[in-house]
């Protein structure tokens, strides 16, 4: 039995009738197919604290997609939701941008693409790792002092921050292509712990029947 679990949950569908790069940028909210899917979320975890899973902390970014996806979680279970900036959107010079090839071709933006490796257009991969990671252990710790040993916690975050713990934990390089990302949205990342080291990581897409036609453009 794993000392401690923390699962890493990406927010559901935005309402973004534009398709910008939202980024960082304040009142996207989820929309209506969003909403369903945190619902989904929610009832994933409340079966499985019906099983016998005990859950003693929840937290999410303060971005409101976050907050919004985290909500209906926080009632099937009893908890409330603290709010942990380390797991907010990646920076990204785009953001407010309806980011296609052609806009980015465009002189003014080349600046951005002098390093893709960090990246150069945004909050470097290592970065986001390094806050991600204070915020998991956080988590773990906070967990097991509230609920005991076997205790779960839950993280509402973004894709892009989600995706690069991901592959730190599969020892794995940060640099990637964005359409290879294995975090769909309302998809759970569980990272299973012994003490403070990680055993194992799983992905599920608990709302994955809600995923055809779903809005695919990224955060970041």
């Amino acid at each position: 039995m794993p000392n401690a679990t923390v699962h890493l949950v990406r927010h559901g569908e935005v309402f973004n009738p534009e398709g910008v790069l939202y980024g960082r940028l304040p009142e996207f909210h989820l929309s209506d197919r969003g909403v369903a899917m945190a619902v989904v979320v929610a009832e994933h975890f409340r079966e499985m604290a019906d099983s016998g899973v005990v859950f003693g902390y929840l937290a999410a970014s303060p971005l409101s997609r976050a907050q919004e996806t985290a909500q209906p979680s926080a009632s099937a279970l009893g908890l409330n939701i603290e709010t942990d900036p380390r797991l907010i959107e990646a920076e990204n010079q785009f953001e407010g941008l309806k980011v296609s090839s052609s806009e980015l071709l465009k002189p003014r933006y080349w600046r951005y693409f002098r390093n893709p490796l960090r990246p150069s257009w945004g909050e470097p991969y290592q970065e986001q790792l390094n806050r991600m990671r204070l915020a998991v252990e956080a988590a773990r710790v906070i967990a097991v002092e509230r609920a005991g040993d076997g205790a779960h916690a839950i993280l509402v975050s973004h894709q892009l921050p989600i995706w690069v713990t991901h592959l730190s934990l599969q020892g794995r390089r940060l640099f990637h292509d964005p359409r290879r990302r294995e975090c769909s949205l309302a998809s759970v990342t569980s990272i299973e712990f012994e003490q403070q080291r990680v055993r194992s990581v799983r992905y599920s897409e608990p709302a994955a029947a809600l995923l055809p036609g779903a809005a695919s453009t990224p955060g970041a």
